[in-house]
């Protein structure tokens, strides 16, 4: 007897015809023909079952925050930054806890089981790292929360950040994370990451960094960090988010760096829906698109994830905490569209962050955990053109959300035809 069985599944990757089945919350087969019943039993006939999206970089902390204590007029980065601390004064930790909450909800909606937000540290009071941290406990049963100390004022810049990031990671906050093209110079830059990653050397954590979140191609930090990541012997354990002065450096620069990256074990976090929102604001015509060099770094065998960044907050006013939204952002922006790089695009919000965060037991394969999502499409690039519907989103091996097939009715005089856009009704145009 078992949980459930998903039956006649694709899978990423080109499988087709697949019965998955999950007994006491595991996958405990994939293979043709699966013999046994099951508490519930899904036909997924002709669609494409993946496990859970990944978000590998958001701040649950300042989501759904829109507007106050007022709107970014200007849109830029720096303004954002000027609205938070506005709004630092006046938070509390259940407004924090129930904004994130919200967001979570919509994240499960959506089939995004495994979330990564940096939290701020540079309030003294720590409201938001208790709010998360105790979102974190009550969600586990749904939703993988990972936390990571962001120093948002900067690590210098910001009097009382270090002990502040170190109380946060005592708490239970599990990355160390940094902003140094914040800090007051470029020097203080560098020695902040040099810092950041003695600390979470010494205290055998991962990193995440926010690095060179700039249209500046003098920031030039994540340079240090993949020196720093080959000094300590942390590949496959750090990560850079943004990277966007990437975007505007010189090729022959480029072409020392990202081998140096490559060499380093470094992963890459890029966040397409924000960089080219608030990259190249000071740009005319030309303008800069903003987002890191992702063909790049993948034909380098750079790991890439995609971010949603920022949901309804001082940075970002949009964003439902799709993810299959983000991949197809990244995938215009970077013109990442051959097979493969959209097969890449779909891989950065699943599988290559899951690596990034090191979840455990993620995949479809026997002994994973039983988590699932069946989209209403065919493979992964007709989930990323339709931002296919999530119709069950499984947990443990159990159903935890599901929606409807989206479907038109077209009526051309008395004659009603029904739409769904998908790649069988091209096929069958042809």
């Amino acid at each position: 007897m078992f949980d459930l069985i998903v039956r006649n599944a694709n899978l990423p990757g080109g499988r087709k015809n697949l019965d998955i089945a999950i007994a006491d919350g595991r996958i405990v087969a994939v293979e043709a023909g699966v013999q046994g019943e099951a508490a519930q039993d899904i036909d997924a006939t002709g669609r494409l079952v993946t496990s859970p999206f990944v978000d590998s970089h958001i701040h649950l902390d300042s989501t759904l925050s829109l507007g106050l204590p007022r709107m970014n007029e200007s849109g830029t980065l720096l303004e954002g930054i000027a609205l938070w601390g506005e709004l630092k004064p006046h938070l509390t930790q259940e407004a924090i806890y129930e904004r994130a909450r919200k967001l979570c909800l919509w994240s499960a909606a959506r089939g995004t089981l495994a979330i990564r937000s940096h939290v701020d540290v540079c309030d003294e009071r720590l409201l938001a790292v208790e709010a998360l941290l105790q979102l974190k406990k009550d969600l586990a049963a749904w939703i993988d929360i990972q936390l990571v100390a962001f120093p948002q004022d900067g690590f210098f810049r910001s009097r009382g950040a270090e002990a502040n990031l170190r109380k946060a990671l005592k708490m239970g906050v599990e990355v160390v994370g940094g902003i140094p093209h914040f800090e007051r110079t470029q020097e203080d830059g560098r020695l902040s990451v040099q810092a950041l990653m003695r600390i979470a050397a010494e205290a055998g954590l991962m990193v995440d960094m926010h690095c060179d979140e700039s249209d500046d191609p003098l920031s030039r930090h994540v340079e240090t960090l993949a020196a720093e990541t080959l000094r300590h012997g942390m590949g496959g354990r750090v990560a850079g988010s943004h990277l966007t002065s990437m975007h505007s450096m010189d090729n022959y620069y480029v072409s020392k760096l990202i081998p140096l990256i490559a060499e380093s074990g470094l992963s890459a976090i890029a966040n397409p829906l924000i960089n080219i929102t608030l990259q190249g604001r000071q740009d005319s015509y030309p303008k800069r698109r903003g987002m890191t060099r992702v063909k790049e770094l993948l034909a380098a065998g750079v790991p890439v994830a995609f971010g949603h960044d920022c949901v309804m907050d001082p940075w970002y006013a949009l964003g439902s905490h799709d993810m299959l939204e983000v991949a197809a952002m990244g995938l215009h922006v970077g013109q990442l569209t051959s097979m493969q790089e959209i097969d890449a695009c779909f891989d950065a919000v699943t599988s290559t962050p899951a690596k990034i965060l090191n979840l455990d037991g993620y995949g479809v394969s026997p002994g994973s955990w039983g988590d699932l999502v069946v989209l209403q499409a065919e493979d992964e690039m007709e989930a990323i053109r339709l931002r296919a519907e999530r119709l069950y989103v499984i947990r443990r091996g159990k159903l935890l959300a599901r929606s409807a097939p989206r479907e038109s009715q077209v009526w051309f005089g008395s004659d009603r035809q029904n739409v769904a856009f998908t790649r069988q009704n091209l096929n069958q145009l042809r």
